[in-house]
């Protein structure tokens, strides 16, 4: 598997979403991997993490990089990331989810509820993320310009 828009995959946790992050990498070991950390589940903060992996992203380039972030809900994760102005975080916790955040919303990184999903779930989604364009033009280019 690969990427449909990214060459490089950005990772990053906290320690609740150590050993599903492990998990991910251990399932697609094909992948471009770049782990950015935790590498326990020892406690850490999770903004850190977030940030770590959002500013690889800006410095690798934003349009061949994704992130995939995870920790206990997503939602901290999530609400870190999008506070950076290139970057579009999608909580995904479904396939539908994680298509729709691609396909409409140019979402380019991934963030994961490891504590609400099972690890073949989250590979499902993955998968799901990395393979779908972004539809654009039209009206899904005109909103996500609007973010």
């Amino acid at each position: 598997m690969s990427s449909v828009f990214a060459n490089i995959i950005f990772v990053g946790s906290d320690h609740a979403g150590f050993a599903l992050k492990s998990d991910l990498i251990k399932q697609f070991p094909d992948l471009p991997w770049r782990d950015l950390g935790t590498n326990s589940d020892e406690s850490v903060d999770y903004p850190d993490y977030a940030d770590r992996v959002v500013n690889a992203m800006k410095e690798h380039g934003i349009d061949t990089s994704v992130g995939v972030l995870l920790c206990g809900s997503g939602q901290g994760m999530a609400i870190r990331a999008n506070r950076y102005s290139f970057i579009r975080a999608a909580l995904c916790w479904n396939e539908e989810i994680a298509r729709l955040s691609r396909a409409h919303n140019d979402a380019n990184v991934l963030c994961l509820p490891s504590r609400f999903i099972e690890p073949s779930a989250a590979c499902v989604i993955l998968a799901e993320f990395l393979n779908t364009p972004f539809e654009g033009g039209g009206r899904h280019e005109r909103r996500v310009k609007k973010l």
